[in-house]
Order: C-alpha cells, then structure tokens, then sequence
C-alpha cells in the first residue's frame, strides 16, 4: 500500500481529520496522522490511532526509536497562515514542518488546503508563501475559510488524479 501522511494543523476542520482518514482508506491509502502540536488541542488522538493502527506523531522520534516509513504523499489540511508561510520560508521547528521542509526535495508530492480567514489570506507575506510553494511545485486549494463543509476529498481527488470532483 501506499503511505500517506495526513498533516493536521489547529483550525476548526480539525475536530474532523477523521473523516480524510476514512476517504483516504477506502481509496487505497494507508495513513499517518501527523498533528502540530497545537493542533493536538483539536483532534481525538485515540480515536485517529483506532482508525489508523498507527500512532498519532506530533514530535521528533528518539534516538533510540526506528525511522518512520517515508510517506509517498503528504496532505496538509486544515493548512494554517502559520504552518504556510513557515513551510514556504524554510523553518523546520515542529515535527510537521520538518516533514513538509523536506517533501519538495525528496519528489514528495505535497497538497495543501488552506483554512485561512479573509483577514490573513489577503495579507502579503501569505500570498507570497503560496506563490514560492506553487513554484516548488505545492499544490495548493484557493485558501477559504468559509467553506461548509470543509471539503476532505479535495486533496485526495488531486492525488489520486480526480481534480475538480
């Protein structure tokens, strides 16, 4: 099977990763949460865990714990202003984030849905994020936080080749 890891950052849409978990599985795909550590705050670790057979990662592994397999995707969604504009400059300080500063290099492919308010999405610095990251070959929704309901299939239908289902 292939490994998709399902990055998730603290917005709202959060509360429902589960629901990407179960349309990512029914597509084929086995799946790695990955959670911010703020986003914690957001998800139901035990019940992704159940879901998923696998735990839920949010931080660096310990030396003395084996390598993580090497996803074969990687959806970022709920994407936060914050998480886009430090993927798109470089920093790596979380666990998310050093997956995501990697992925481009690696030939990972990496799709992102923005949850971003009207506020932030028309700020300079985020526009400029989604403009570097799309050239480093980042798919990326058009950002929308008012988007009921958050649409879960859309980076699954970009992956597995169904754009605009």
């Amino acid at each position: 099977m292939t490994l998709l890891y399902a990055i998730v950052c603290a917005a709202d849409p959060a509360r429902d990763v589960g629901r990407l978990v179960t349309l990512a599985q029914e597509t084929g795909w086995t799946v790695q949460v990955v959670a911010t550590p703020s986003a914690l705050a957001f998800i139901d670790e035990t019940e992704l865990e159940h879901q998923t057979g696998r735990p839920v990662r949010s931080r660096h592994r310990h030396p003395s714990e084996p390598r993580p397999p090497r996803a074969d995707a990687i959806i970022v969604a709920p994407a936060t202003f914050n998480t886009i504009n430090k993927f798109a400059n470089g920093i790596s300080d979380t666990y998310a984030l050093g997956l995501l500063a990697e992925a481009p290099g690696l030939g990972i492919p990496v799709v992102m849905l923005p949850y971003v308010n009207a506020a932030l999405a028309s700020r300079r610095p985020f526009k400029d994020s989604l403009t570097r990251l799309r050239e480093e070959g980042i798919h990326i929704h058009t950002p929308d936080a008012d988007l009921d309901p958050y649409p879960w299939s859309l980076p699954l239908d970009i992956l597995n080749g169904r754009p605009g289902r």
